[in-house]
């Protein structure tokens, strides 16, 4: 039996009087890629600000490897290993691809830290080229690479990725869920948040679908790829 690393357990948020989460539950195993689809609007980014302590939970639980973590911080949580990679990327764009993946290993004071550096550029090698660039000048894509790459900086436990595939060029989007996929055969847990459902789908173990703030569907990921209203739905169908 699998361990649950990350369980959520009726997570409500709130802005002001409007739920934007109400009650979603579900859970993350040790070596899965979940992921969470939905329209935009459905409530999969502020679930994740919540889970990550970004965002006030008006009521429900988080638990990661077993512990409540409701209401810890940000920066506690990526000590932890509970990191996230933010929609928009959220670059350092004044400094370089460098000193922003050195961001990414703040929390860390272990002797591997250039080793990790180069197994980043090893998984993009874009970015080793323009390692001394500043990151607001590179293209979309590089940026996202490059809040992929920070995050790896971190060695997270449980990886939380918000639309990594957003405003990108077809052949970015490629190369994104390749390294998705290639994170997750390392054994890097994943929740993946994405509005491109049929390729997160594709790359998941399981699925959830958020609805107006609500898991309407949830399931093994071939089953809901397969699903005549999923596939209404999301694909197009």
């Amino acid at each position: 039996m699998s361990t649950t690393f990350l369980k959520v357990s009726g997570l409500k948020v709130a802005y002001g009087g409007i739920q934007a989460v109400k009650g979603v539950s579900f859970e993350v195993n040790e070596g899965e890629l979940v992921s969470l689809i939905g329209a935009n609007g459905a409530g999969k980014t502020t679930t994740l600000k919540a889970i990550t302590g970004l965002q006030p939970v008006a009521a429900g639980e988080i638990e990661y490897l077993g512990k409540s973590i409701k209401g810890q911080g940000a920066w506690d949580l990526v000590k932890q290993g509970l990191v996230m990679v933010p929609e928009g990327r959220g670059v350092f764009s004044r400094m370089t691809i460098t000193e922003n993946l050195l961001m990414g290993a703040f929390v860390r004071n272990d002797k591997e830290i250039d080793a990790d550096i180069d197994k980043v550029f090893g998984i993009f090698p874009r970015l080793k080229e323009r390692r001394n660039q500043l990151a607001g000048t590179m293209s979309g894509g590089e940026q996202q690479m490059l809040a992929m790459g920070r995050a790896l900086m971190a060695r997270p436990k449980v990886l939380l990725m918000d639309e990594p595939s957003m405003g990108l060029s077809p052949i970015m989007v490629d190369k994104i869920f390749e390294v998705v996929a290639d994170i997750a055969k390392q054994g890097v847990t994943i929740l993946l948040v994405e509005q491109n459902a049929s390729r997160a789908l594709q790359l998941a173990n399981r699925g959830y679908v958020m609805e107006s703030g609500e898991v309407t569907m949830s399931g093994e990921a071939s089953a809901l790829l397969s699903d005549p209203k999923v596939r209404a739905a999301y694909l197009g169908e």
